[in-house]
């Protein structure tokens, strides 16, 4: 069903670009407007984008919180699988870490959103880089009041908030069990409604395309084809250091992994969907060699830690977004952007488009034109099978190698029944998408 459901969706978004380039073109060059008509009819037009733009930033707040805490209470209340988890997390952090540095230096050396010249509709129209130094930076993280940091979608303030939070109820242990199933059924409420949001995306894509053709005519879908085009270079460049870094672990055997996970890799790319790959991946993975004690583990995690593709995709994007705004960012406060891109990124790989998610959410935090969101909605349908596919191959070739790492060490052997009740939470807290 899920299945079904997002090639559905893949279709509705095609169908709404063809409609939305034929009556952009129409109405620009077939009806002869002037410039300050064509700007006026654009804004109109936009006017979805714009409903939908404001049901993400919704979202965004109640999304971080419950995702992140559920996440931490769940992944922290064993010591059974330290080990096995201690080497997928720092496996994870560093392949995230990398992701964002090939898309910070690639969308810097490509500027594909150079020369656009967009103009923000609200009050964000740059960076102050004296707003951003270290002593203020550091205070601005930790928040006076949640709930004013709700209020105002600041993310990091969140963030720290919700570290609190999980960490706590792992702590307290059963005393806390009322509060973890409280925010696990917050968790499937919110991609419920983030579902429900998404939904509208068709039409957003439509509204946003076909208001952008208006305004800039057809020049803007030779952007958007660059945009594209760097983009996958970039993530062949990222498919290269992954499955280097799996040649180092898996040797030759690295052949047979990737023919073992091509189908899982396929459904990824054509349906968008990292959740409709996951029980094929899984078969793969058994099938390839990996023990399932590994995979039943670190896949779950790797779902919700190990978003290589999507790291990727919002860096590209939040940057290609300052360049088209014509916004100078300096390096250090790149360097930042990126940081809490990997952080508020985590749990929520159950969200469809969950990168225009948390792109929202760092616009928002650094004062940027969240607007620009909606300017790069109507190509996220490709970026997001690229990216949905190098998540897939990322979370298989770190299975497959930690399990590998297990095996040598001998160390499988152990059992333990409170992690074998980890380990089918983890699965359960993989699943709630499809819930």
């Amino acid at each position: 069903m899920k299945d079904g459901r997002s090639a559905r969706v893949t279709r509705q978004v095609l169908i709404a670009i063809v409609l939305a380039i034929a009556t952009g073109l129409f109405l620009r060059n077939g009806m002869g407007l002037e410039q300050a008509q064509a700007a006026r009819v654009a804004g109109y037009l936009h006017l979805p984008a714009d409903v939908f733009l404001h049901l993400i930033k919704m979202i965004v707040a109640p999304l971080v919180f419950s995702t992140l805490v559920y996440g931490i209470s769940h992944a922290g209340d064993s010591t059974g699988l330290g080990r096995i988890g201690l080497r997928a997390m720092i496996w994870f952090l560093t392949a995230s870490l990398i992701s964002l540095s090939i898309g910070m230096v690639m969308v810097n050396l490509f500027e594909p959103g150079t020369g656009l010249g967009l103009q923000a509709g609200g009050a964000a129209s740059g960076i102050d880089p004296q707003a951003l130094d270290l002593r203020s930076f550091v205070l601005h993280v930790f928040p006076v009041s949640m709930t004013q940091a709700m209020a105002e979608n600041e993310i990091l303030q969140i963030v720290v908030f919700s570290l609190f939070i999980g960490f706590g109820l792992c702590a307290i242990g059963e005393k806390g069990r009322p509060i973890v199933v409280l925010t696990e059924a917050m968790v499937a409420l919110m991609l419920k409604v983030t579902g429900y949001v998404m939904t509208l995306a068709p039409i957003a894509v439509y509204s946003a395309l076909s208001s952008a053709l208006i305004e800039h005519g057809v020049g803007i879908l030779v952007t958007f084809a660059q945009l594209l085009v760097e983009y996958y270079l970039a993530l062949a460049l990222l498919w290269a250091l992954i499955l280097a870094a799996g040649f180092k672990i898996l040797g030759r055997s690295l052949g047979a992994l990737l023919t073992a996970v091509r189908e899982p890799l396929a459904i990824a790319f054509t349906t968008a969907s990292s959740e409709a790959a996951l029980p094929k991946l899984m078969e793969r993975l058994e099938s390839f060699g990996v023990p399932r004690r590994v995979y039943s583990f670190v896949l779950p995690l790797g779902y919700s830690f190990n978003l290589d593709g999507s790291m990727m995709s919002a860096t590209f994007t939040t940057l290609f977004i300052c360049q088209a705004y014509g916004i100078e960012v300096p390096l250090a406060t790149q360097i930042t952007m990126l940081l809490t891109l990997m952080v508020t990124s985590k749990g929520i790989a159950g969200v469809p488009r969950a990168s225009l998610v948390v792109v929202a959410a760092t616009l928002s935090q650094f004062g940027l034109p969240v607007e620009g969101v909606a300017f790069v909605l109507a190509i996220d349908q490709f970026m997001d099978m690229g990216r949905t596919a190098t998540n897939v191959l990322g979370n298989a070739v770190a299975t497959a190698s930690i399990g590998r790492i297990e095996q040598a060490s001998g160390t499988l052997q152990t059992t333990d029944p409170a992690s074998d009740e980890v380990i089918a939470t983890l699965g359960e807290a993989a699943s709630l998408a499809e819930a």
